[in-house]
């Protein structure tokens, strides 16, 4: 399915009928061919952002899956790069395809992202694609975690797309996935949580915010406008307030 190198529809029937955790064990080996790992053209986007408003010192990739994003952490990065991610499969996937030479030193370590294993070590925390896997009500436990692991004016990055337009092909692809996750979390456990719908910019906005994070848009300019004039891609980026030393 997706490409010849993809999983077939059983596996990913195998995988969602598993837990997250052990549903992205199995897929791990074929992550990589399937369209939910986060494109290039938003990965590339995302650090030459990053360029602008760093270097930094430590970073952190939180879910890190295959490793993807922290081929963003190596370039805007000097002191060291972390990946920390719930799945074992996707972390040895993500160490295996971590060969490159050059750049700072790499760190994988397994954790929930509700519970980071850190302390305040990190200038800079980057997620791609995680988010749809933490329901609303977990968000203000999340963002405090990387509250928690950032040093005084560390930042906190994620590009976040805007909703689909009511009526269009993506939004009923949307709705249909959203309803079909909460059918069968309803019939079926452990539960699979992947609810990308509930990812607003508004509620995330406000949450950061308590969390005591201040909070700034970047408009991601490779692509482009709606018609409202509004960017199809933002980033964000939430401080802590403090001074790096």
């Amino acid at each position: 399915m997706f490409t010849p190198q993809g999983p077939t529809f059983r596996e990913l029937a195998v995988q969602a009928l598993s837990s997250v955790e052990h549903g992205y064990d199995l897929l791990a080996p074929k992550f990589d061919h399937t369209p939910f790992r986060t494109p290039d053209s938003v990965l590339r986007s995302v650090e030459r952002a990053l360029r602008r408003i760093g270097p930094f010192e430590s970073g952190l990739d939180l879910c890190c899956g295959t490793g993807a994003g922290m081929d963003v952490l190596r370039t805007v990065c000097r002191e060291q790069v972390t990946g920390v991610d719930i799945s074992t499969g996707m972390l040895a996937v993500a160490r295996e395809r971590a060969v490159r030479p050059g750049g700072p030193p790499t760190a994988w370590v397994r954790g929930d992202a509700r519970a980071l294993p850190f302390g305040p070590a990190f200038d800079l925390v980057v997620s791609f694609g995680a988010f749809g896997h933490f329901l609303p009500r977990e968000l203000p436990g999340l963002f405090a975690q990387v509250h928690s692991v950032l040093r005084p004016g560390g930042r906190f990055a994620f590009p976040i797309g805007a909703p689909a337009r009511p009526g269009s092909r993506g939004y009923w692809a949307l709705l249909g996935f959203d309803a079909a996750m909460r059918v069968r979390n309803a019939v079926w456990r452990p539960p699979f949580v992947m609810y990308y719908r509930d990812f607003r910019l508004d509620d995330v906005r406000r949450e950061l915010a308590r969390a005591g994070f201040t909070v700034e848009l970047y408009a991601l300019s490779e692509f482009g406008r709606r018609s409202d004039g509004s960017p199809r891609c933002r980033m964000v980026v939430a401080t802590k307030p403090g001074s790096a030393e």
